[in-house]
């Protein structure tokens, strides 16, 4: 563990820088890198689920280049195996011994463009990756890079030739996030800037490495009052009991709501949790972990409508 060297005031000064610097390529989308950066500080992964040219990748891009991390992309594809992500075992005819040859899965951050492309099989092998940070291979445990961070993307409005991501594999990102259209104004702001020379290009490493691992671990310092911790497990409970929802979210998801909480709570600049972080993240954390009724949608009852009634009929504590 990295010893912790920087303020709260520290955290908020650099992932500002950050979200600047990234900001000269992804514009006017500050809500949305700001979350993809609380995802960060906590050690957690996200889901970009959008229609195709909004930016998916860039934003990808933008995060390595703008953290100083290295980066790797895989296109899943239905012929993908597993090996092509994780690495495979190679016989070397000199050493007459087997050599594991690392995949693309050993980056600090690792874009899985289209993940539902792939075969479930495929999929899955990002399992181990995402939650115990490492890859095993005929009996051998291989760690990835700290930082490790999965940014994955799916097109919503396509359903062929795609496979579904199981429930077991969707717990494993701390938010889904939606970037959306850009404005009129943005559009054309885009534009100009890409007129004559690429943005992404330009775009220049803010912090180091060790720097990333102290602003982590200064996220764990963020204080959470105890009866926000119950705040959160009766939200989430709520989930459960909803007379929409067949299956409600998990105690992970209980989890990733007061990290992410503690990192948002930090990106603001304070030392303490506030219950607005807790209502600000929990759509983007809550509504993938929930399974509405067949004939929700009939109703034009969505996941985060769900989230958000709940999050109205929750009562904040009345300490705070």
């Amino acid at each position: 563990m990295t010893e912790t060297l920087v303020k709260t005031s520290d955290v908020a000064d650099s992932i500002r820088r950050i979200a600047d610097e990234i900001e000269t390529v992804i514009v006017g989308k500050r809500a949305v890198v700001e979350l993809a950066l609380t995802a960060f500080l906590c050690n957690g992964h996200v889901l970009i689920e959008d229609i195709p040219g909004v930016g998916k990748t860039t934003l990808a891009k933008c995060l390595a280049r703008a953290l100083g991390c290295v980066y790797k992309r895989v296109q899943f594809t239905p012929d993908l195996l597993p090996s092509d992500i994780t690495g495979t075992a190679i016989f070397n005819q000199k050493t007459v011994e087997f050599e594991f040859r690392e995949g693309p899965v050993f980056a600090n951050i690792v874009l899985a463009d289209e993940i539902n492309r792939a075969t479930p099989k495929t999929q899955s092998s990002l399992l181990e990756c995402m939650e115990e940070r490492q890859v095993t291979n005929d009996g051998i445990t291989y760690v990835l890079p700290d930082p490790f961070f999965v940014i994955a993307t799916e097109n919503n409005i396509e359903s062929h030739g795609t496979y579904p991501l199981p429930e077991a594999q969707l717990d494993r990102f701390l938010m889904r996030l939606s970037i959306g259209y850009p404005r009129r104004d943005e559009e054309v702001q885009i534009l100009a800037r890409q007129t004559r020379t690429n943005a992404l290009a330009d775009l220049q490493p803010v912090v180091t490495r060790e720097q990333l691992l102290q602003l982590q671990d200064a996220v764990h310092e963020i204080y959470v009052e105890p009866s926000l911790r119950e705040y959160i497990v009766d939200v989430v409970t709520a989930t459960r009991l909803h007379p929409q929802v067949v299956l409600g979210a998990s105690p992970r998801g209980s989890l990733f709501l007061l990290h992410a909480s503690q990192a948002y709570a930090a990106l603001q600049g304070r030392t303490y949790v506030q219950p607005d972080d807790i209502k600000h993240l929990a759509s983007s954390i809550l509504s993938h972990r929930i399974i509405l009724r067949p004939d929700a949608r009939h109703r034009q009852v969505f996941a985060s409508t769900v989230i958000e009634e709940i999050l109205d009929q929750v009562p904040i504590p009345i300490s705070l």
